[in-house]
């Protein structure tokens, strides 16, 4: 959705709108699906400046990285921006940003598009390592059996510069 800056100055404008994203657009091996993004949100004039506060809701499927397998995830993000319109933009240069740069989002048209800034978010929310619990047992290395759902018929295993000591435990 594009949202015009200009015509927002002395009612704050609220919107309620649904992205599809597909998982493939994010570039994440271990998202497998994403559901439907939910985003309400609130632009306010702020002069010269836009405060921008917004709030998504969605669910995923991810993989866990010790068992394999995938599970779901409810997700929700608060968002809190100042828009600054800069024409001319960045020269191409690298930019050093302090700290008070991190909650402002510059744009070079009086024009706000969301749905970047939603895939944005969203690729922020899907986790580095994902785990389907806590204390995931992961897969066995001789079978690939998930271990979460109980032990497989391989027993534990033997690393072979350990083997010759086997004899003395008799």
């Amino acid at each position: 959705m594009k949202i015009g800056l200009e015509q927002i100055v002395d009612e704050p404008f609220n919107w309620q709108e649904t992205l599809k994203i597909p998982a493939s657009e994010l570039g994440q091996p271990d998202l497998v699906k994403l559901g439907d993004v939910a985003l309400r949100g609130r632009l306010q004039a702020l002069t010269p400046d836009h405060l921008l506060q917004a709030k998504l809701s969605y669910g995923q499927t991810v993989r866990c990285i010790r068992c394999l397998e995938e599970f779901e995830m409810d997700m929700a993000s608060d968002i809190e921006l100042i828009l600054e319109v800069s024409p001319g933009g960045s020269s191409g240069q690298e930019l050093e940003l302090s700290e008070k740069d991190l909650g402002v989002l510059s744009l070079q048209e009086p024009e706000l598009e969301t749905r970047p800034l939603v895939v944005e978010q969203v690729h922020l929310g899907i986790p580095m390592k994902p785990l389907c619990k806590e204390d995931c047992k992961g897969i066995c290395s001789e079978c690939g059996a998930n271990l979460n759902a109980g032990a497989c018929a391989c027993g534990p295993a033997v690393d072979p510069r350990w083997a010759a000591l086997g004899k003395f435990s008799s």
